[in-house]
């Protein structure tokens, strides 16, 4: 038994009517009080029932929640106002009159987009290279085209309206409960088929398997976290717009050189000699060639001191030209005892004249060795400090002081 018909009679039409019989009560309903066909305030909001009242009725689950609780159950159901008016009115008559602008009707949805990283190294993201990556990717079943059986013999699940799945409404005690379970007469497949009209490739699953080479090209100067995209190739589903293919590029950490946006940044080793006196420096490249350049005579490269060599950083991405390159100095200082102390004495004919060292008149002064750092003779944990044997000796009492004798 019916516990309201105030929907129902908004339709004049009986709680047992039928699905065409609603639709036909509402068309004829919904000319008449239109807006745009009576634009007073009594038939707009007389409308605005009507279209409520069929929302509900016209979907099964919400009708049997309706039959059974009244307007009460539906709070929990999405209950009437889930869908504008002037949608359910353009389902009838293409979008309503033109004085409705009503919401537009929302397009299909669209599938998730698929990403992938790509790794590469510095030398690649300088020169480009072509990449073909293999993709396992679901797509609409090409006998059927996306069906699930033959052309004619597949209807819409009405116990669902297609999703899938249905509510089901239990109540417990003064509690309603509902939950969403999945529709057990399509099986959740949202559509109803013989299974003799079945699509035999996909078994009425609508889509299939397909292995798709990509062909992936990395454009020089292409940076860290940049994507190439391939439009519409994701997974197909009926229904649903394709995402995308998405390629993230990873760049590698390179031993020699570091990369910031279009520069590149090198550390090299010179030898003091070169770093006074001059000479050449040469080192390879990430493109494959050898850098050469010149330190000239006298020109003094001190360690740390940075240098720049225009145009031959990163190719700058679409762009043309390069960066820059950037090139830090380390100074290899020789070894102990490279020379004699003859020889020593002739630089003091070459370099600048030692800084001449003063100790202010009258300051006490101790003459100390200078001596290699041992690393188990001079750990600081080894070193024992003075209060540390008065405490051995029994003497550890806090404030206490050693008397003279």
């Amino acid at each position: 038994m019916v516990k309201d018909t105030k929907f129902y009679d908004l339709l004049g039409v009986s709680p047992s009517a039928s699905d065409t019989e609603l639709k036909k009560a509402y068309r004829k309903a919904a000319l008449k009080y239109h807006p745009d066909k009576n634009p007073s305030p009594e038939a707009a909001e007389k409308f605005k029932e009507l279209s409520s009242a069929y929302e509900v009725l016209s979907d099964d689950q919400k009708r049997d929640i309706y039959d059974q609780y009244g307007e009460e159950g539906l709070s929990g159901a999405g209950g009437p106002g889930g869908m504008g008016a002037d949608d359910i009115f353009s389902q009838f008559f293409g979008g309503g009159f033109g004085g409705m602008g009503g919401q537009q009707p929302r397009g299909p949805q669209r599938g998730k987009d698929i990403k992938h990283s790509i790794s590469c190294t510095l030398e690649e993201l300088y020169k480009g290279r072509t990449a073909k990556l293999a993709l396992n990717k679901t797509i609409l079943c090409k006998t059927c085209e996306g069906r699930g059986g033959k052309e004619g013999k597949i209807k819409k699940c009405t116990t669902c309206n297609g999703s899938g799945f249905k509510f089901v409404t239990r109540q417990m005690g003064p509690m309603i409960q509902r939950f969403q379970t999945t529709c057990d007469v399509c099986q959740g497949s949202g559509d109803i088929c013989d299974p003799k009209d079945r699509c035999q490739d996909c078994k009425g699953k609508k889509t299939q398997s397909e292995r798709k080479i990509l062909q992936v090209n990395i454009d020089p100067g292409m940076k860290d976290g940049q994507r190439i995209v391939f439009a519409g190739e994701g997974d197909q589903e009926p229904g649903i717009v394709p995402g995308d293919v998405v390629f993230v590029v990873d760049e590698k950490p390179h031993e020699k050189f570091t990369r910031k946006a279009n520069d590149l940044y090198y550390e090299a080793e010179i030898d003091l000699l070169t770093s006074l006196a001059g000479g050449e420096v040469a080192f390879k490249h990430v493109s494959g060639d050898y850098i050469k350049f010149t330190i000239f005579p006298g020109e003094v490269i001190s360690p740390d001191s940075v240098k720049v060599v225009e145009n031959q950083g990163m190719p700058i991405y679409r762009q043309g030209g390069r960066g820059n390159l950037f090139i830090k100095f380390t100074v290899k200082f020789p070894s102990k005892g490279f020379a004699s102390e003859e020889k020593l004495k002739l630089l003091e004919d070459v370099l600048p004249a030692r800084a001449k060292v003063t100790v202010p008149k009258g300051a006490e002064v101790d003459d100390c060795d200078l001596v290699d750092v041992d690393p188990i003779k001079h750990k600081a944990n080894n070193r024992r400090d003075a209060y540390d044997s008065d405490d051995e000796e029994g003497g550890g009492q806090p404030g206490v002081q050693c008397a003279s004798q």
